[in-house]
């Protein structure tokens, strides 16, 4: 009877440690057994190569126009006639621009050739649509267009934050 008990206590033992010493084994094999297996990171054997940066390509003038067009429309508030003028007109002397960058003048000389074309497109401009809507594009481009877009979202904060304090 002595032996049955002292096996009985033993087996009881064995069965309430298991489940922690099934704790130090992870798919059959022991935790940190030099294998690479162990706590800590888990990296490939394979050397990282770093790649290197790739180079940005210059944007073309419509996707230039494209990320402006929908900057410009919202903040003169175009309609499609207007719209269809300006982008048209900013398409066509961005790609003289960008000609005239091209060929490399002496600073001088792209001076001047910046300034006729500028002059071109802002005559172009003043007769395709209405003088209030030109005045208004010249003031954004002299503020730059993503300037205007941040003044319009901080004017936007402060008309909802002032309706929220008169709801108090």
């Amino acid at each position: 009877m002595k032996v049955s008990i002292q096996f009985v206590l033993t087996l009881f033992v064995f069965i309430l440690c298991a489940p922690e010493l099934q704790a130090q084994y992870q798919n059959g094999r022991r935790y940190g057994n030099g294998y690479g297996n162990g706590y800590g990171r888990r990296s490939s054997t394979l050397p990282r190569v770093q790649s290197p940066p790739q180079e940005a390509k210059p944007l073309t003038a419509e996707e230039v126009l494209d990320q402006q067009m929908p900057k410009i429309t919202e903040t003169l508030e175009l309609n499609d006639f207007e719209q269809a003028v300006v982008s048209t007109t900013l398409l066509k002397y961005f790609k003289e621009r960008q000609q005239l960058q091209l060929l490399s003048l002496e600073p001088e000389k792209a001076r001047e050739g910046y300034e006729a074309i500028l002059k071109k497109e802002n005559d172009e401009l003043k007769a395709g649509l209405p003088e209030e809507k030109y005045q208004a594009y010249l003031d954004l481009k002299e503020e730059g267009f993503n300037k205007a877009n941040r003044k319009k979202k901080k004017k936007k904060k402060k008309k909802k934050d002032k309706s929220k304090e008169d709801e108090k």
